[in-house]
């Protein structure tokens, strides 16, 4: 039998990201990769300067690349004695790199503080999971732009306060969960362009690089050109593939707060549609159903919306995600105790929780099915009561608006102690009746005829294109 007591996490409690891309991209094997990623890059970085020999760089890169050999849990153990897992990482991979060239492995992590490498990582993480997440928000979008088209003039009740309001187009409501996701989108792809790697040193100054350079009487010291350390940190930049900061970022934590807020709005985005969804899915309302609902361990008629449950569940849990990393804002000194450190968990999840959000969007928005004819049943719920702000503008032309407000009052307490249309009602005010024929009234309390501008405002909203949607 398998064990019952392995610490790992694989998901049990998390069904939302189990499985999806994000989940892999950002696990402890991922993150080992990224922290590898960053160690070869600086080297070679090092090496494009004269800082370390080119053979220096291939060793480095070459045991960085043999990511079978350094045991993930085993450096998670090795951690507690620093606090972090770049200190053991750096002496299993100079080791790696020693069994083939032991000059090179004196340039395995030469500079670097722990946090530039796991920074770096941490970035490089994000960066790949965010690759899903935007491609799964463009295939919500065209599935929210299909929905949006094809229903353009579907009437249904808009609600307000939970209670009926006026008449609105599913076309318009679809409308706007797509422009939110394109919101998501445009948020998240503009921070995932602009993450910076990490490189400062023990305090920022780049310092270190300067005294190497001065003590092996390297071409690249103070008398070569431009600053030395501005210079590998672009190059270092470069090698990982990540943007170049303007300044060392080890208490300047901008990336992450701004990768915060993007996660946040992108899981609230995707949480609105799933909180309308799971209104809508409800039994006794009834107009839209996910394709394949979810059963029930106890209840085999049901079909939950399971999918629009697992973004909800996900959007409630980001605020709180989201302002732990805001918090690392608040940094103290150059570089952190404990603010850094709080970090690591709360962004891996987040970014998870998004992933299995932005994938379960795509799958429910795809399949999501409609029914307009549960959607115009529901707008006759009140009896044509949900016209009557129509009415009352209309009518106030006629009668004048006193008159109109009393007429109005009265014939909708028949439609609810009576149970007659709106119609009906106003057919037994003598004012209205000499006003009004009967057909105009008929018209003028059809719910389906009180949209307003809606097509006009989905037609509109289609018009607004993503680039990642629409490539040139």
């Amino acid at each position: 039998m398998p064990s019952t007591d392995v610490a790992e996490d694989l998901g049990l409690l998390s069904p939302g990201q189990a499985g999806s891309p994000v989940e892999a991209a950002t696990g402890d094997a991922a993150y080992v990769r990224a922290m590898l990623d960053a160690e070869a890059a600086l080297t070679r970085a090092q090496a494009a300067l004269g800082l370390a020999p080119a053979a220096a760089a291939q060793a480095v890169t070459a045991a960085a690349a043999e990511t079978a050999r350094y045991d993930v849990r085993d450096l998670a153990l090795r951690a507690r004695s620093g606090g972090n897992p770049v200190i053991p990482l750096v002496a299993d991979l100079t080791a790696a790199v020693s069994e083939h060239d032991r000059q090179a492995a004196a340039h395995v992590h030469r500079g670097a503080t722990s946090q530039d490498i796991l920074d770096t990582a941490a970035m490089l993480v994000a960066a790949r999971a965010l690759e899903p997440v935007l491609a799964d928000l463009v295939r919500a979008a065209r599935a929210l732009a299909r929905l949006a088209a094809e229903h353009r003039d579907t009437p249904i009740a808009g609600r307000t306060l939970t209670q009926h309001a006026v008449p609105t187009t599913f076309g318009l409501k679809a409308a706007g969960w797509r422009s939110l996701v394109l919101d998501a989108h445009e948020r998240l792809a503009a921070v995932r362009a602009g993450l910076p790697a990490q490189l400062g040193g023990a305090v920022g100054t780049l310092a270190a690089f300067h005294a190497f350079a001065e003590a092996d009487g390297s071409t690249a010291g103070p008398d070569s050109g431009p600053d030395l350390g501005l210079r590998l940190l672009a190059g270092y930049a470069a090698e990982t593939g990540l943007a170049e900061p303007t300044l060392p970022w080890h208490t300047l934590r901008t990336p992450v707060a701004d990768l915060a807020g993007a996660l946040a709005f992108t899981a609230g985005a995707l949480g609105k549609l799933a909180a309308d969804v799971l209104l809508m899915s409800r039994t006794e309302i009834g107009e839209l159903g996910e394709s394949s609902g979810g059963g029930s361990s106890a209840m085999p008629h049901k079909a939950n919306p399971v999918r629009a449950t697992l973004i909800a569940a996900a959007a409630r849990q980001l605020p709180a995600l989201a302002a732990v990393l805001y918090a690392g804002l608040a940094a103290e000194d150059e570089r952190p105790a404990g603010a850094w450190h709080a970090e690591w968990q709360p962004l891996r999840q987040a970014l998870r929780l998004v992933g299995g959000a932005a994938r379960d969007a795509a799958e429910l928005t795809e399949g999501l099915r409609v029914h307009p004819n549960r959607m115009r049943g529901n707008l006759d719920v009140t009896d044509g009561l949900v016209i009557s702000e129509r009415l009352a503008a209309v009518l106030a032309a006629l009668i004048g608006r006193g008159e109109a407000r009393q007429a109005l009052s009265r014939a909708s307490r028949r439609v609810v102690e009576q149970g007659m249309g709106l119609d009906e009602a106003l057919r037994q005010e003598p004012g209205i009746v000499g006003a009004l024929s009967r057909d105009r009234l008929r018209e003028l309390t059809d719910p389906t005829r009180y949209a307003g501008s809606a097509g006009a405002l989905v037609d509109r909203a289609l018009r607004r294109s993503d680039a990642a949607e629409n490539p040139t």
